[in-house]
């Protein structure tokens, strides 16, 4: 009983605590306690809360991509997938006045890549080499040396199908461009005039470099988007329009150049010289027919030819003229009025003592009138000419025909030549200016005057662009113009120094050279051997001037370089269908001066013994 009583007495203190009590099964034993019921609305509330806030969070997320940072995360992309890529655009065309190309650009491929991904394949390094046509390990050193860079060039200006199969090997970071190649069908014919463009299609030398601007154009640009293998997926947008160079037609005449060049290297050949230059000129408008030098290069290859090579002498080097400069003296003299072509001058006994200075002749020609002065190139009797004239008529005289100037022709490089102040002439110095030395020209300032001297006196710029704008401007007297040109005809007549420079059919003025070449305080015992004439000398159509430096042997202007200007001036007059002069002499024994004008393949030579091609060189 005290027992039950004790039990009663903890239930009811446990009812007054407020705990709960223990469940009994009907065996007596203690059940466990019953669980709190779930609140699930709060559960709830707790899941839509954690929602809204990564809702937040993602929206605050798009927000900053999309508006904040969308610049930075736009080129962040842009730079691994969006390209700005060139739109290469054709050189222009060069060609000759008759229409045909001198020189193209043709399409060609370049490969390249992008140096680490093509480094995370190494298994495929050899396969891409051999398509390269390249060693293994000088491909792995090239892509080492560039990794930290996306482009870099493997191969530039391949054959499209070379290309092509090099593309079908399908290697990650491998890509091709288009660019182009200059060739130039003629070679080393115009080699000179035209000079080379780079790897980048840029002018370099020549015209190539005079008109790189007009030729090249301007490359265009677009947008594309690319896949991790550096491939082409989508154009996107065009950036800049593509503007294709444009088109140049020279005044070269491929055929008379093609004849000059061969007849040019033909004589450096027969006489063993260094190196020569020719220029043909059109009278009427100084446009440039043909300009060689000898030796030449191979404009279309890559190697570097020697410097000397690829120097276009005609233009850049400088000669004393020697005798062709007598022609320019008398004109001088005329002009003055102290002389006529038939005022005579004493060349006895064949020398002329001034300051300390021995001026020599070939021989003693005695009693010449002025005319015969250049017939027979007399450095006696134009030293004697020169000292009645004052030194700044010859000067001026001599300026005005375009000495100690360039020419204006446009070509890079060009020397202006040299001709001393007056001021600095002594009466030795200007006695040797007369027959040519202490004055240095180039071929094509030699080229000019006489074209003036062939125009009725009228000096134009030449120029290597057909049907430009070329003013003249009068230099002397028409008529005395003329006159000189008169004069010249008797150079190339018996008895004359230039027989050899005579054309079949047709009346040739000229004048012979020859000169010593100059060293540092003096001259050496080598020839540069000159001539420069006008044909047909009636009705003046072409200037050609031949400039050979130390030919062997035989070193007479008239016998190196006149038969040049002979060969290549026949051909000329026949591809330009100039008429022969003076027809009807053919059938009356031919005219009375000039050259024999005699139907014929051949022109005239000298007779055994004749020695009167030889001139007098200092």
């Amino acid at each position: 009983m005290a027992h039950g009583e004790h039990n009663a007495g903890d239930v009811a203190r446990s009812l007054h605590r407020g705990s709960s009590l223990p469940s009994l099964r009907a065996d007596g034993a203690r059940m466990k306690p019953r669980p709190h019921p779930v609140n699930t609305r709060a559960r709830l509330y707790v899941v839509l809360m954690i929602l809204a806030l990564g809702s937040s969070a993602l929206i605050v997320r798009a927000v900053d991509l999309q508006v904040v940072r969308k610049n930075f995360y736009q080129e962040q992309g842009d730079a691994r997938f969006l390209r700005e890529v060139p739109i290469p655009v054709s050189r222009g065309t060069i060609f000759d006045r008759n229409g045909e190309p001198l020189a193209v650009s043709t399409p060609v491929e370049s490969i390249w890549a992008n140096p680490g991904q093509v480094l995370d394949q190494p298994e495929r390094l050899r396969e891409l080499a051999t398509a390269l046509g390249m060693d293994p390990a000088a491909l792995q050193q090239k892509l080492e040396q560039h990794k930290d860079k996306e482009f870099f060039y493997l191969k530039r200006q391949l054959n499209p199908d070379n290309a092509a199969d090099i593309m079908k090997l399908g290697i990650a970071g491998i890509s091709s461009q288009r660019e182009y190649r200059r060739y130039y069908p003629s070679g080393e014919v115009v080699a000179h005039v035209l000079g080379v463009t780079n790897i980048d299609d840029r002018g370099q030398e020549g015209l190539e470099l005079a008109f790189d601007d007009w030729l090249s154009g301007k490359p265009g640009a677009e947008r594309v988007i690319r896949d991790n293998k550096g491939h082409t997926v989508e154009d996107v947008e065009l950036v800049r329009e593509p503007k294709p160079g444009r088109d140049l037609t020279l005044s070269i005449d491929r055929n008379i150049q093609y004849l000059a060049y061969r007849e040019l290297k033909s004589a450096i050949i027969d006489h063993h010289a260094k190196s020569g230059s020719m220029v043909v000129l059109d009278v009427a408008t100084g446009e440039i027919l043909a300009m060689v030098n000898q030796p030449s290069f191979n404009p279309n290859s890559r190697d570097n030819a020697e410097p000397a090579y690829r120097r276009n002498r005609a233009l850049t080097d400088v000669v004393e003229p020697g005798s062709t400069m007598k022609p320019f003296t008398i004109a001088t003299a005329l002009e003055s009025g102290k002389w006529t072509p038939t005022t005579p001058v004493d060349t006895n006994p064949g020398t002329f003592l001034l300051a300390g200075h021995l001026i020599r002749d070939v021989a003693n020609h005695g009693l010449l009138d002025v005319t015969g002065v250049l017939t027979h190139s007399s450095n006696v009797g134009a030293a004697k000419i020169a000292l009645t004239l004052t030194n700044e008529h010859m000067y001026d005289v001599f300026h005005r025909f375009g000495f100690g100037e360039s020419t204006g022709c446009g070509f890079p490089g060009e020397s202006p030549g040299m001709l001393p102040p007056a001021r600095s002439w002594g009466v030795l110095e200007k006695a040797t200016i007369a027959y040519g030395y202490g004055l240095n020209v180039t071929t094509l300032q030699l080229a000019q005057a006489y074209a003036a001297l062939a125009d009725g006196g009228r000096l134009r710029p030449p120029t290597f662009v057909k049907g430009a704008q070329n003013p003249d401007v009068a230099v002397i007297d028409p008529q005395l113009a003329a006159t000189i040109v008169k004069m010249l005809e008797t150079v190339v007549a018996p008895g004359g120094t230039a027989l050899r420079a005579a054309i079949p059919n047709y009346r040739v003025a000229g004048k012979t050279g020859t000169s010593r070449q100059a060293i540092a305080g003096g001259y050496e015992s080598r020839y540069i051997s000159l001539f420069a004439g006008i044909v047909p000398a009636s009705a003046p159509r072409l200037v050609g001037v031949v400039v050979i430096h130390d030919p062997q042997g035989a070193y007479f202007g008239g016998t190196v370089s006149a038969p040049v200007f002979s060969k290549v001036m026949t051909g000329a007059l026949r591809l330009l269908d100039v008429p022969p002069d003076n027809v009807q002499h053919w059938y009356v024994g031919g005219p009375d001066t000039g050259a024999p004008i005699e139907a014929g393949s051949k022109p005239p030579d000298y007779a055994p013994g004749d020695t009167s091609y030889e001139e007098s060189v200092p």
